[in-house]
C-alpha cells in the first residue's frame, strides 16, 4: 500500500481530477481531496512538524532536567565552588543543581524542539505549505498498480507536483 499525492492549483482542477478518477472506477474510499472546503491536513493525518517538535522537546525535558539537576549538584559538590557565600555548602550545591536543570531545559528545547523542527518534518511540511497557499491535494491510496493508473489519469491535469510513496 502507498499514496499518490498530486498538487493542483485550484479547486476546479482538483474536482475535475477527482471526477476523472471516479469515472475510471477508482474507489471513493481510496481517494481524498485536501484543501479549503475539503479535508484538512490534520484530518487526513499529515504530521504537523511544529507539534512533533513540541512533543519531542517535552519528552526530552522529562529526562534532561533531572539529569541536569543531578549533574549540576554533583559538579558543585566535586569542585567545591562557593558561588553564594551566605548559602553555605548545601545551598551552593542546590544552586548548582538548579543551574544544571536550566541547562537541561535549554538542551531539550534547542535539540528536541529546534533540530526536530528543521530536520524531521519529511514531506509533510511542503504539502502543508501548498495547502496554506490555497492549493489542493488529490490523494489516492492503494497498491502500486492503482497508483500508476491514477497517475496516468492525473497527468493530463498538469499537477504542479505528483509524488508516490510506498509504505513498508
Amino acid at each position: 500500500m502507498g499514496y499518490l499525492i498530486a498538487v493542483l492549483p485550484d479547486r476546479i482542477k482538483a474536482e475535475e481530477a477527482y471526477t476523472a478518477l471516479e469515472k475510471s472506477n477508482v474507489p471513493q474510499s481510496e481517494m481524498s481531496i485536501l484543501g479549503r472546503g475539503y479535508k484538512t491536513a490534520d484530518e487526513f493525518g499529515l504530521i504537523d512538524p511544529t507539534e512533533q517538535a513540541k512533543k519531542r522537546a517535552i519528552m526530552m525535558a522529562y529526562l534532561l532536567i533531572p539529569f541536569g539537576f543531578a549533574g549540576g549538584y554533583i559538579f558543585n559538590l566535586i569542585t567545591g565552588l562557593d558561588t553564594l557565600d551566605w548559602a553555605g555548602d548545601p545551598g551552593n550545591h542546590i544552586v548548582g543543581g538548579i543551574l544544571g536543570a536550566i541547562g537541561g531545559a535549554m538542551g531539550s528545547v534547542f535539540v528536541g524542539g529546534g533540530v526536530g523542527l528543521t530536520t524531521d518534518s519529511g514531506d509533510a511540511l511542503p504539502y502543508r505549505n501548498c495547502l496554506d497557499d490555497g492549493k489542493y491535494l488529490v490523494i489516492v491510496e492503494g497498491t502500486e498498480r492503482l497508483q500508476q493508473r491514477a497517475a496516468d489519469i492525473l497527468r493530463p491535469f498538469k499537477p504542479e507536483m505528483m509524488q508516490g510513496y510506498q509504505s513498508f
